[in-house]
């Protein structure tokens, strides 16, 4: 098995080996367990489930936050010759339901939808009927960090387990604390998961925190003598709008 997903690695994303991690993951999802993946932005997190669906037999179910980063994927998958579609808002009954069709009875490999769809009739009605190797969760601290408030249907993911109950399930995301981390396996119903968690150590970072009264002076000098794009974060538009007409009448693009 660890051939074949070496293969597949190189085949379909040009790779000769795997990140730390990686291959792990992927045998215990293989293996049929639950896991919770823990990797740091840029470690790959996407790959342990993509790489394993690719291995079997059946459709692999994504649940992602954002129609953005759905198309995203979709795009990505299909450039490298892998079906996949998303069913996100704006599409139409008709095209939903001929997406869906075609999970059932073409050779898609990869469904993604947000936790809202779970909950639909046609989903549910469908899904019975769909040979699903795996549930992959994405940015699965909205389970704990965004499901009580901005995104309840977070919460519910683990209602559709109900139809497919033999189905491993494994939950993705870069950040959560030790409770976050027993939240999203409390909310999806697992208590036997396997938790792989990468270190988040970063050597080519810095921090550094500075006072200074000046801070449009700084921020100005920053950017003028540190090579590269940058990020402002403040607290609301019209702030954005304020610091962007400093930076623009600075030079800075």
């Amino acid at each position: 098995m660890s051939q074949d997903l070496h293969a597949i690695l190189k085949t379909h994303w040009g790779y000769d080996s795997f990140r730390p991690l990686q291959e792990d993951i992927m045998c215990s999802v293989l293996n049929g367990d639950h896991v919770l993946t823990i990797l740091p932005t840029g470690g790959g997190k996407s790959l342990c489930y993509q790489v394993p669906a690719m291995a079997q037999e059946g459709l692999c179910i994504v649940v992602s936050p954002l129609i953005a980063l759905m198309k995203d994927q979709v795009n990505d998958l299909k450039k490298r010759g892998i079906r996949a579609v998303a069913i996100y808002s704006g599409m139409s009954h008709r095209e939903i339901d001929e997406t869906l069709e075609t999970c059932i009875y073409g050779d898609i490999k990869f469904l993604y939808l947000s936790p809202e769809r779970l909950a639909t009739d046609i989903f549910r009605t469908r899904v019975a009927n769909m040979n699903v190797s795996m549930l992959a969760i994405d940015e699965a601290h909205c389970i704990s960090q965004w499901g009580y408030d901005f995104r309840p249907s977070y919460l519910n993911i683990a209602n559709i387990r109900e139809l497919i109950p033999t189905v491993p399930v494994i939950a993705l995301t870069a950040t959560a604390t030790p409770a976050v981390k027993d939240d999203i396996l409390e909310k999806l119903q697992i208590t036997n998961a396997q938790v792989y968690q990468a270190s988040f150590a970063r050597k080519e970072l810095a921090y550094v925190v500075r006072t200074p009264e000046d801070k449009y002076g700084k921020m100005l000098a920053a950017f003028k003598n540190v090579k590269g794009s940058g990020i402002v974060y403040v607290r609301n538009r019209k702030k954005t709008r304020e610091i962007a007409n400093i930076l623009y009448r600075a030079g800075i693009s």
